[in-house]
């Protein structure tokens, strides 16, 4: 199964689905920042990831963003952004 690019960004009004959310998107994240994490995903994963965020977040409070990122178009970078590369391996 091949990888998608996403971009995922959340807004949490609760300390503790703050903390589940982030702990939830860390998991797929190959980079990130407080809130916004690039995730490099395989459709399976990327359908496990939505229903987990309904799980934890309430929908009348929390705000959610996924958006899928298009490997045709460039990326710019500033100051000391680059380019993060996504390397998987498995050790048997």
């Amino acid at each position: 199964m091949s990888r998608q690019h996403y971009l995922v960004s959340y807004d949490i009004s609760d300390a503790k689905r703050l903390y589940r959310m982030h702990k939830l998107t860390q998991h797929y994240a190959i980079s990130g920042q407080k809130s916004f994490y690039e995730c490099w995903v395989t459709p399976e994963e990327l359908k496990t990831l939505k229903q987990n965020i309904t799980q934890v977040i309430d929908t009348e409070e929390d705000r959610v963003h996924i958006f899928q990122l298009d490997p045709r178009l460039d990326t710019m970078f500033f100051g000391v952004a680059k380019r993060q590369s996504y390397n998987p391996f498995l050790i048997v």
